[in-house]
């Protein structure tokens, strides 16, 4: 499940990204109004966790845009103000739920959980891919009846490839997702990960491969023969 953060804050984005991430989502940061809304309006997100006081557009005005043009993508707005005024000026304009900082990882794991369910999804604890499932508790990847544990980062790896589909997923998307924009990392671990996963998906029988686009990234494919 796809998860934008639209916060200022760095750090707290970040935060909100690692705590996602950990507990089975695919969550990005992005730190201003404007580059939210344009992310926002793509269409990849199965949620959207959105501050209020932003630069370059408020919280409340992108929540406007995305509504007025037909987005019905789930909204929590998490922010500083707590009046009640602030918290019925954000539902009003088109926001599905609203909770105040501080707050514990726990309730917005929840908050994000109940969104979910009312936009009509079912939240589960594994993904799917073809033959193979990646159980989100466990770590487990699993072809039929065989399976294979998966280290930390071979698990964000996978599951940033499975949740992505067919669609291609950049070395530096991976970088920057599993390994932090501030690591000290180099495109050689994620090769390195790559590989790891291709010899554990060869060990339970599975006909998915990740496939190396020149220049590109990687993405899954499932070969029949």
């Amino acid at each position: 499940m796809n998860i934008l953060v639209v916060e200022d804050e760095k750090n707290l984005a970040d935060a909100i990204v690692e705590i996602l991430n950990s507990n089975g989502y695919n969550a990005e940061a992005t730190y201003d109004g404007t580059s939210g809304l344009e992310k926002a309006q793509s269409d990849a997100y199965d949620a959207i966790v959105l501050d209020v006081m932003l630069p370059g557009m408020d919280g409340r005005e992108i929540v406007h845009e995305l509504r007025r043009a037909g987005k019905s993508t789930p909204i929590l707005m998490l922010t500083a103000l707590s009046s009640t005024k602030d918290k019925v000026d954000a539902l009003d304009a088109g926001a599905d739920d609203y909770m105040t900082k501080p707050f514990e990882s726990d309730e917005l794991l929840a908050r994000l959980r109940a969104l979910t369910r009312r936009k009509g999804e079912v939240v589960i604890d594994e993904v799917k891919f073809e033959d193979i499932t990646l159980d989100l508790t466990t770590h487990d990847l699993s072809c039929k009846d065989r399976k294979v544990h998966l280290s930390g980062k071979e698990f964000e790896v996978m599951n940033m490839l499975m949740t992505s589909n067919t669609r291609v997923v950049s070395k530096q998307d991976l970088l920057t997702k599993v390994w932090g924009a501030d690591a000290d990392a180099s495109e050689n671990s994620v090769e390195a990960y790559i590989s790891f996963l291709r010899k554990k998906l060869q060990h339970v029988n599975s006909k998915v491969q990740i496939t190396t686009l020149r220049m590109l990234g990687y993405r899954l494919e499932y070969f029949e023969n």
